[in-house]
């Protein structure tokens, strides 16, 4: 079954305008490797005057209202822009992310004018900051303490495994604002500004996969104040902002690019003599990555016309996880100790494949993530229990 679409005569001549665009504004000298330590300063400021270029056009978030920065478009639209970005090597996924629709959803008319504009049209970076250091997956253990002085909030805390190699300008994190409150109902949402006082990033030497922007880091929060205007959803109602911030983060985004990794790995196995159990062991990988494909896709879809994905995201994420863990096993059996080779001059394909090694690792996030994945998806089709779990909210 062919699962490809075409183009109608509108979205051709609007692919036709991405693409002229895009020719203006993409410098040809853009760095393209799977190391972040490749990419110059220079590169990254090169990356963020495309993405400004882009939000003032609406198309970083081009299904979002016009009013709040985005475009306005159709899902039809935003496939036809990632495709042609993902066509250059180019992925700054959905700027409206993670943060747009909990601010769309739950933020007050004054908070989407003042919050949405910014990060729509590609103006600020952005952090989301969930995990700490005694809690791992379970993000409703936050102890991060906001603490209310008049017109603004003081932070205390810390957060860890979050972040890239780049300092944002905010930060949207969970806090904890009532210590005696039940769990679930003393926790709010609410956006730091990086510059205030008190805030320290410290950088953590881990595996990662190596990516662009790919870095951990740990920040540190000592009597930072906060203006309480900037807490979004009302407090101690963070936990249901961050469900639909978490419905796009664990798979709820969905994804319409290409599998980069595997697309080197079919490079590497057109010229090598393979025998015809390693021919069989690629058709095993086409066929670990297509239900992740064909996921992606109907996400999103589902995302940028505001369904209600049920379980959708994380039955995703959790077929993206494994997939990619059997792949690895896949590429090892077809390229032996090749595939882990990391070295500039010896690496094939310029060591994607061992970033794919790495990266199949760490997108598991080791420690029970993909269980909960299975339990998210057990509540939500309502396995043992009376009443289904609902997904987070997405208008």
């Amino acid at each position: 079954m062919d699962f490809t679409s075409q183009d109608s005569s509108e979205m051709a001549a609007f692919r036709k305008e991405v693409k002229e665009h895009l020719d203006k504004i993409v410098p040809k000298d853009l760095v393209y490797s799977p190391d972040w330590r490749d990419y110059p300063d220079s590169d990254y400021q090169k990356r963020r005057e495309i993405q400004k270029s882009l939000g003032s056009k609406g198309w970083l978030a081009p299904t979002f209202p016009k009013e709040h920065g985005g475009g306005g478009l159709t899902v039809d639209h935003a496939i036809v822009i990632d495709e042609e970005l993902e066509k250059l090597n180019l992925s700054f996924g959905d700027a409206g992310g993670i943060y747009g629709p909990s601010i769309l959803v739950w933020g007050t008319d004054e908070q989407r004018k003042r919050m949405l504009p910014p990060i729509l049209n590609g103006q600020v970076q952005t952090w989301i900051l969930l995990t700490e250091p005694h809690g791992g997956t379970d993000l409703a253990s936050a102890k991060t303490l906001a603490v209310r002085d008049g017109d603004e909030y003081v932070i205390n805390g810390s957060k860890t495994f979050v972040g890239s190699d780049r300092k944002p300008d905010q930060f949207w994190t969970l806090v904890l604002t009532d210590p005696k409150g039940p769990r679930h109902q003393n926790l709010s949402w609410i956006m730091i500004p990086t510059d205030a006082p008190g805030i320290t990033i410290q950088p953590l030497n881990i595996l990662s996969t190596g990516g662009v922007g790919d870095h951990n880091n740990s920040v540190f929060f000592e009597d930072v104040r906060v203006r309480s205007d900037n807490l979004v959803g009302g407090e101690n109602k963070g936990w249901q902002v961050s469900s639909t911030a978490m419905e796009i983060e664990h798979g709820g985004g969905g994804d319409v690019g290409e599998n980069r990794y595997l697309e080197h790995f079919f490079n590497f196995c057109k010229t090598a003599n393979l025998d015809n159990d390693q021919r069989d062991l690629i058709a095993d990988a086409f066929l670990n990555d297509e239900p992740r494909r064909l996921f992606g896709l109907r996400n999103f879809w589902m995302r940028h016309t505001r369904q209600n994905l049920q379980y959708y995201g994380s039955q995703f994420r959790y077929v993206r996880r494994m997939g990619g863990l059997r792949n690895a096993r896949v590429m090892q059996q077809v390229m032996g100790y090749m595939s882990l080779v990391r070295d500039k001059q010896w690496s094939p394909e310029d060591r994607w494949i061992e970033l794919y090694m790495r990266s199949a690792i760490t997108a598991v996030h080791p420690g029970g993530t993909q269980n909960i994945d299975k339990v998210i998806v057990a509540r939500r089709m309502g396995i043992g229990r009376s009443v289904k779990e609902e997904a987070g909210k997405l208008e």
